[in-house]
Formats: structure tokens, C-alpha cells, sequence
């Protein structure tokens, strides 16, 4: 007996293929078993999203600037006869602490011109009683950048506000030395005892002298705060890929507070339906993909219908973002239920979203979206979602038909537009990754509970019939440990190594961290 695709939520598949029936293919043999959430009903958002009428030139919003508090804390000792009257440190009159204030702002502008991220850095406050530190600790900053120059532990621990992030700044030789160069460790993070004991800091949160140590913990810090809380649409519903993916929604509306925006299905149709009718979308839309298809690099390897549909697809899914008041969007039983509604497949508008600055993925996989969200804002660059292969003698291939062409966020990589290899229908996009070109790869485990990371550098584009975007990879790290290690089942990717960040993030809520390829 047949299933109606829309009702099914019988499996979870890998990748776009259309085939609503009893035979079991290889991908529902490996999917197992999804989660969809919210129902079919026509939901507010849908119905408020169907009307074309307006001109659109939608652009994602732009991510939340990460608000940073700098505080000098400093105390002026006065000589007392026959006793210890100061303490370690070169601060010792006003003219130094305000000699200090105007290093500090120096070095602040510095980072704030060389961060790639949107920094919002408060103006810098100097502290040096209990009760000046109570308060800026109620500020509404998000990261306390603590210059520990002097004063005594009460002072920073009335600044350290666990429900906030704190970075610890301490100097050796990028000028005079700090008292807490001295007793950070002993007296703040483990309070005279051996165990650490300031809620909310650790030793990863202290830096000396290095500012680029301070700009990527920020970068770390910037990422988390704009995946914790994240709005999403998910057309289709929410789910996780295989058995274990099956919690996958609720550890994400938990666990990372992401709202989770379900559009049905039929309401998608309604949209399609309405926006075809729309003679001046239509037009703008095979425009579009005119200029597309005579882009530098690209190769049209499919239906020409299929690529206007697939504009008119991503206009859509503009739209519905744009109505969740969001730049985030994820496609669930993209298999086939998709396919006979849009007349195309979503690779190609999911790509071509991701290359404007959203987060777009295939297969509504909340097992995997939350590192998505982090390692784009983290990075700043599009991210590929992708199938994993096993791994062998140092290389693996990662595949899939939704990858990003403008992977390095700037420039866009040569591409074939092919049809979808499991239904050889629709269009989505073969990209020809950089070769040489180091990346950061994250395989979030089923559980949210440890996250495996590691560097691999592209070696090959190879052509095999398996999704359309492929690279092989060579793995840096032990590939045997990486085959022990593997959990949950797609992984993330991006240009440029930013492991550190993402370990960093992660051990801020809570989640481990295996670096495979920290030496």
C-alpha cells in the first residue's frame, strides 16, 4: 500500500530522492525512523506569506552584535612604615592607572578593527570597590573583559556574573605587570584550594598579553550567542536523521532555546500556487536565473525550467524567513514530497540562499543544525551540511547536492547545475571546491553530549554517482580514532580551521569537545 509523501514520516532519508512507495531504498534502509512537529494545519505564518503582490528584495538580517564590557580593576597602595604596604604590580600612582585606561583603549580599537564579527564594546570602566563591581556586573553587556591589573578577589568576584561570559585579560610584558598575573589561578579560579571553584570562569577564559587570543574567544562568543535562541522555520517540521535523531527537536527548542517555525506542507503548495500566478515574480525569477546560469563557472547541465523553479523556490523561502522574522530555514522530506510541489528539487534555492548570507539546510536534521548555525557565525562563511563516508588510509568523502558555491564567503567556486542524483530530477548545483583548501569539519554525536571536530584539507572534486557536490578529503589526525569517535551521522563543514572557537563555545553550555586534531 502507498503512502501520501505529506502524511509519511515513516523515514528519514540522507539527501533529496523522490519515491513515495513500499520499496525500500538504500537511504530509508539507513534513515530509520523522523520526528515532524506542529501538525499540518495552515499555519499563520504560511497564510501571511502568500501574498506576492509587494516587491521583494528580501536580505537576511544582520546577526546580533556581541556587547562587551571592558573593566580595568586597579587599587593605589600607600606606603606604610616597617610592613608590607603593596602588592605585586606596576600600578602604583593615578598617572598609571590612567596611563593603563589609554592602552587599554588603544588596544580595544585594534580589535574592534580587526574583528570580522560585529563587536559592540562599551565604554571602558575602572573599578576598584565592591560596589562599583555589583553594579557593572548588572550591565547588559554580554562578555565582561576583565583587565585584572589590581585589586583583591571580593572586587572581581562582584564582577563576575555567572549568567554572563567573562574573559580574563592579564599582562606580562605587553606592559606593566598585573598583580593577577600572579594569583589568578590560586586565588580566583580555585579560591586557595586545588579544585576550580568561580562559577561560570575557567583557565580557558584567561588570557596573557596576546590580544588575538582575545578577538577569537570573542569570535567563539559571538557565534554562540546567535545560535542560542535562534528562530527557524522548518518546512515540513522539525526531525532528526535515524533512530537516534528522534529527540533531536526537543534537545534543540531545550537545550540551544531555538523556536522552531513549522510550515506545512500544504501550505507551501498554496504559496507555490500563488506565487506562480504572480506574472511580474515569475519574470523577475527566470531573469535571475538567466544571469545565474551565465555566471563565470557555471555549466548547465539540466532542465533550464528546473533552475527558474528553483528561483521562484528561493523566493519562497525568502519570503516565509522573512515572515518568522529569521534568516534561518530547513526543508524536511525533501526526498520527494518537494519535488512534485515546486516542480525542482531544493538543492539548488538552498544553495543559492546560503550564498546570500542565510542558513539553509536540507532534511530538517536538528541533530546537525545547531552546528550549522554555530560554525556560520563562527566563521562567517556559508557551511556545508554532508554526507560522510568511511573513512580510509587518511581521506574521507563528504557529499551532498546543497552545497554553498561562495564557500569562502566572498568568492563563488566553479559549478556544474545537474539534476539531483537519487531522482534525476530538478537541479542542484556540483561545486568544484578549492583544492589545497583547509576546513573545519564537526560531527555533532546523536545525544548533544560530545561534539567531534577535526582539520582536513581538499585533495579531489571527484564525480561519482553519489550526490552531486563532493570532495575527498585528507583527514588531519589519526583517521583510525576518527573511525572509533564517529557518532550521530551528517556533519558540518567550512573554509578555515575554527576548531578552538567551536570548542570554546561548547564547553560554555555545557557540551565536550574531541579536537582530533589538536597535536
Amino acid at each position: 500500500m502507498k503512502k501520501n509523501p505529506i502524511h509519511s514520516h515513516d523515514h528519514q532519508h540522507n539527501c533529496c530522492m523522490s519515491k513515495a512507495s513500499e520499496e525500500m531504498t538504500r537511504r530509508e534502509f539507513m534513515g530509520g525512523v523522523s520526528i515532524a512537529a506542529g501538525g499540518l494545519a495552515l499555519s499563520s505564518l504560511g497564510r501571511a506569506s502568500l501574498d506576492f503582490s509587494e516587491k521583494m528584495n528580501l536580505k537576511p538580517a544582520p546577526p546580533l552584535p556581541l556587547r562587551v564590557q571592558p573593566v580595568l580593576t586597579y587599587a593605589i597602595p600607600k606606603r606604610k612604615e616597617k610592613t608590607s604596604w603593596r602588592a605585586w604590580g606596576g600600578f602604583h600612582t593615578q598617572q598609571d592607572i590612567a596611563d593603563e585606561q589609554q592602552r587599554i583603549a588603544r588596544e580595544l580599537k585594534k580589535i574592534q578593527a580587526e574583528s570580522e564579527f560585529p563587536l559592540k564594546i562599551l565604554p571602558l570602566v575602572a573599578v576598584n570597590r565592591i560596589e562599583q563591581a555589583t553594579k557593572v556586573a548588572q550591565g547588559s553587556h554580554d562578555v565582561l573583559l576583565l583587565y585584572a591589573a589590581g585589586s583583591w578577589v571580593n572586587v572581581l568576584e562582584a564582577l563576575t556574573n555567572p549568567k554572563k561570559w567573562t574573559i580574563l585579560f592579564l599582562r606580562h610584558k605587553s606592559g606593566p605587570v598585573y598583580l593577577w598575573y600572579e594569583i589568578t589561578h590560586n586565588r580566583y579560579l580555585r579560591k586557595t584550594v586545588d579544585e576550580f571553584g568561580q562559577p561560570g570562569v575557567d583557565y580557558q577564559d584567561v588570557v596573557v598579553d596576546k590580544l588575538n587570543e582575545v578577538q577569537w574567544r570573542l569570535r567563539a562568543l559571538f557565534g554562540l550567542k546567535n545560535t542560542l535562541g535562534k528562530k527557524i522555520v522548518a518546512v515540513g517540521g522539525p526531525g532528526g536523521w535515524g533512530v537516534g535523531g528522534q529527540k533531536a527537536p526537543d534537545i534543540t527548542r531545550n537545550f540551544w532555546k531555538m523556536d522552531i517555525h513549522t510550515v506545512s506542507y500544504p501550505v507551501l503548495g498554496e504559496m507555490i500556487k500563488k506565487a506562480r500566478k504572480n506574472k511580474a515574480l515569475v519574470k523577475r525569477c527566470g531573469q535571475e536565473a538567466d544571469l545565474y546560469i551565465k555566471q563565470r563557472g557555471i555549466s548547465l547541465k539540466t532542465n533550464k525550467q528546473f533552475v527558474i523553479n528553483a528561483f521562484i523556490l528561493n523566493e519562497i523561502f525568502k519570503k516565509l524567513m522573512d515572515q518568522a522574522n529569521t534568516d534561518a530555514i530547513t526543508i524536511n522530506h525533501c526526498m520527494g514530497t518537494i519535488m512534485p510541489l515546486a516542480e525542482t528539487t531544493a538543492c539548488l534555492p538552498l544553495s543559492l540562499l546560503n550564498d546570500s548570507g542565510y542558513t539553509a539546510y536540507c532534511e530538517s536534521d536538528f541533530v546537525v543544525i545547531p552546528s550549522g548555525i554555530l560554525l556560520h557565525h563562527i566563521s562567517g562563511k556559508p557551511v556545508f551540511l554532508n554526507d560522510p563516508t568511511y573513512p580510509h588510509d587518511g581521506v574521507v568523502t563528504m557529499a551532498h547536492c546543497t552545497a554553498p558555491r561562495k564557500m569562502d564567503g566572498k568568492n563563488y567556486e566553479p559549478a556544474k547545475i545537474l539534476t539531483h542524483f537519487e531522482s534525476d530530477y530538478g537541479a542542484a548545483p556540483k561545486v568544484e571546491m578549492k583544492l589545497g583548501q583547509k576546513i573545519t569539519v564537526i560531527d555533532p554525536d546523536f545525544n548533544n553530549k560530545i561534539w567531534l571536530g577535526f582539520e582536513a584539507e581538499i585533495i579531489d572534486n571527484p564525480f561519482m554517482d553519489i550526490c552531486r557536490s563532493q570532495i575527498d578529503v585528507q583527514i588531519n589526525g589519526d583517521c583510525d580514532k576518527l573511525i572509533a569517535e564517529t557518532k550521530g551521522f551528517h556533519w558540518m563543514a567550512s573554509y578555515g580551521n575554527y576548531l578552538r572557537e567551536t570548542g570554546y563555545a561548547l564547553k560554555k553550555v555545557g557540551v565536550d569537545w574531541f579536537n582530533l586534531s589538536k597535536q
